[in-house]
């Protein structure tokens, strides 16, 4: 793969969002200036401004006109943070596919599942496409290697995700009330003698006692780094876990009747535009450190756990974004569509500054 047509741009989309703040800014460290993609023209240019007065902005209403501007100017390298992933996704991505390496934040079942069926594609065009460019993928996927590691398929594996992230408050918007609202029909998912099933969103609670001794919930979710898991390991039982999921007792009996009520399409839009006006407070990180946690056990009745430990969720994401962009400027990439984890190793979450602990495998007694 040749990087000899390319020029030393990245294309940010939804760069006025906090991630996509925070990725630029990230970027101008490096020496990389990055184009800034988005909507509103004087946001647009009041972060221009900030972070470097090189940068250029391109505004573009919808995905679908930012697709046309990729087609006609086409850029080394793009990170889409716009959400719904399930509706930028495939588009954006199979935009890049003729001229452009890909990045997304995604971490959800169906997105990340679309973005990997493009891997031939991606192949044939000779380029690389990444899902799951940040803590949700990353955190766990990297743990899970670590764990399998030249060892035998396992027989079974459970990832958590536990982030801890400071929030700046203010209105949810249109973009993140339809990535949670749109997520809740499709229900939950997890593997099952190598099949993916059916479960149900907030089931196979948990508490987790993390290294600091201290005690945190997880529920399961349909999160892409169920995914990423499978793959990595071979498992063919694989369950994805998170901390953000509701573990209360009343919680988890509304979420399966929410789930299929907004089956119903007015329901749901009724659902997002509510939503997104909803404001939340400003929220200080809720532990010291976010967590990526996988425990994994062989047919032969050994098991394992371990971890991945990092600061900000939210600052881990934004390195590991940035850090993939610099890695495919400098075509250390390969064609094809991945998770983070499978194309650059679970080295990359080190690079990004998490730290693994692993403890020592255990074999039960019989």
């Amino acid at each position: 793969m040749s990087s000899s047509r390319f020029t030393n741009d990245v294309w940010i989309l939804g760069a006025t969002g906090h991630v996509g703040r925070a990725v630029a800014a990230r970027l101008v460290e490096s020496n990389v200036l990055p184009v800034l993609v988005g909507r509103d023209r004087e946001r647009l240019s009041q972060l221009a401004a900030a972070l470097s007065k090189e940068l250029r902005i391109i505004v573009a209403a919808s995905p679908e006109e930012i697709a046309t501007e990729i087609s006609r100017q086409r850029p080394a390298v793009v990170i889409n943070t716009i959400g719904p992933f399930t509706e930028t996704t495939v588009l954006i991505a199979r935009t890049c596919l003729p001229c452009s390496h890909y990045i997304d934040l995604a971490n959800d079942v169906i997105s990340v599942s679309a973005l990997l069926d493009l891997h031939e594609e991606a192949v044939a065009a000779g380029r690389t496409l990444v899902t799951g460019a940040g803590f949700g993928v990353l955190a766990t996927e990297s743990v899970v290697m670590k764990l399998c590691q030249d060892r035998p398929t396992p027989d079974r594996v459970r990832t958590d995700m536990l982030p801890s992230v400071e929030i700046e408050g203010g209105v949810i918007g249109e973009a993140l009330a339809a990535t949670l609202i749109d997520g809740l029909p499709y229900g939950g998912r997890s593997y099952k003698r190598g099949r993916l099933v059916r479960n149900r969103i907030g089931s196979s609670v948990t508490t987790i006692i993390l290294p600091d001794g201290s005690h945190v919930a997880t529920a399961s979710a349909p999160l892409g780094e169920l995914l990423a898991a499978q793959r990595a390991s071979g498992s063919p039982n694989v369950l994805a876990a998170s901390s953000e999921v509701p573990t209360g007792p009343a919680v988890r009996v509304i979420l399966p009747i929410a789930a299929g009520l907004l089956h119903m399409r007015p329901l749901r839009t009724f659902a997002k535009r509510r939503f997104a006006r909803l404001h939340i407070s400003p929220r200080k990180r809720p532990r010291e450190y976010s967590w990526g946690h996988a425990s994994v056990q062989w047919p032969d009745g050994a098991d394992q756990e371990g971890w991945l430990r990092t600061g900000d969720a939210m600052v881990f994401t934004t390195t590991v974004a940035a850090t993939v962009a610099e890695k495919l400027l400098a075509d250390q990439g390969q064609p094809g569509a991945y998770t983070p984890g499978a194309l650059f190793g679970p080295e990359l979450a080190e690079a990004a500054g998490g730290i693994f602990l692993i403890t020592p495998p255990h074999r039960k007694d019989h």
